[in-house]
C-alpha cells in the first residue's frame, strides 16, 4: 500500500476483538460495537508549531493505540478498511508488558 497521511494525521487499522463474552456467549456481527483499538499503519510528517517548525508525532507505525468510538474517517485502501484521524484524536498508546 502506498499511502502517507499529511501533517498530523495517522492511518489506523482496527484490531478485531473477540466474538465471545467472558461467559462464552457468541455475539453476532450486528450486535458488536466497532473496536476502539487499532494499529498505526502510517503517520504524517508532523504538525507545524507557531514558529513554522515541524513537530514530529508521538506515535509511529506499528504502535497499538486507543481512540474514541466516533473518531476518524473510514476509508478503504487496497480492499482494507482503515481510519484516518488526527493524532489529537488518539487517546493513548498501548504498551506491551515486555521490559527493555
Amino acid at each position: 500500500m502506498k499511502f502517507r497521511p499529511l501533517h498530523d494525521r495517522v492511518l489506523v487499522k482496527r484490531v478485531e476483538q473477540e466474538e465471545k463474552t467472558a461467559g462464552g456467549i457468541i455475539i453476532p456481527d450486528t450486535a458488536q460495537e466497532k473496536p476502539m483499538e487499532g494499529e498505526i499503519v502510517a503517520v504524517g510528517s508532523g504538525a507545524r508549531n507557531e514558529d513554522g517548525k515541524v513537530v514530529p508525532l508521538d506515535v509511529k507505525a506499528g504502535d497499538r493505540v486507543l481512540f474514541g468510538k466516533w473518531s476518524g474517517t473510514e476509508v478503504k485502501i487496497d480492499g482494507v478498511e482503515l481510519l484516518i484521524m488526527k493524532e489529537s484524536d488518539l487517546l493513548g498508546i498501548i504498551e506491551s508488558g515486555k521490559k527493555k
